[in-house]
């Protein structure tokens, strides 16, 4: 591994890991989707929401491996853009979930089905888009991975996408392990009332994460 990384002109990976943990351990939106999908659809929504994530992120490595994410770095428009069609879409799953937590009171007293979960290809897909259209993310990874890259680098874009790749392997790993813990907490204290109400608080986060992100302002 170390000659590997010598031949790609990356160093300080022991430090570059230890960031990479402190980040994924920092809440946010990756982590809030995952964890409340976990909370309210078991563990095997739960993998496919950290999966989705993990794929918005491979799709930011790739385009910072190869420049494109410099595009929202230099240009106010691409950002501005990004920026309101991930808050828009962060509306849409908030008001998803809202939903789902408002569905069975409008059947008070009755023997009311459950709402139907979404599908897990679906909640794979909004953890990718969720994650996709973030700009922060994008910039993040075009800020992030050089500090790790040699200027003398021969290969500068296999070298972003081996960070890129152990990035995206770390989080993926510490999102399965929150996985797996958030589903430990839905089987002792899972109830449709308990469902609703994280439903309806994920909801309103995601709203609060939406508005969030639309008061981003672009700075190169």
């Amino acid at each position: 591994m170390s000659e590997l990384a010598a031949t790609l002109g990356l160093h300080s990976l022991g430090l570059f890991s230890l960031t990479v943990l402190v980040l994924n351990a920092t809440p946010g939106v990756d982590m809030l989707y995952t964890v409340s999908r976990t909370l309210t659809g078991g563990a095997r929504t739960g993998v496919a929401a950290a999966l989705g994530v993990s794929a918005g992120c491979v799709v930011h490595a790739l385009l910072a491996a190869f420049g494109l994410a410099a595009l929202l770095a230099v240009s106010s428009l691409a950002f501005a853009a990004l920026k309101w069609v991930g808050a828009a879409y962060l509306v849409w799953v908030a008001l998803q979930m809202l939903r789902s937590a408002a569905r069975p009171a409008a059947a008070e007293g009755a023997q009311a089905a459950p709402a139907r979960a979404p599908s897990l290809s679906a909640v794979f897909r909004q953890g990718m888009v969720t994650n996709v259209l973030n700009p922060k993310v994008a910039l993040f990874f075009l800020a992030f991975l050089p500090q790790f890259i040699a200027p003398d680098a021969p290969h500068k874009t296999m070298a972003f996408l081996a960070l890129g790749t152990l990035m995206v392997t770390q989080g993926t790993v510490f999102l399965l392990a929150l996985v797996a813990v958030s589903a430990r907490l839905r089987r002792l204290g899972g109830s449709p009332t308990l469902s609703r109400w994280l439903n309806g608080l994920g909801g309103a986060l995601f709203l609060g994460l939406a508005a969030r992100l639309a008061l981003v302002e672009h700075r190169v």
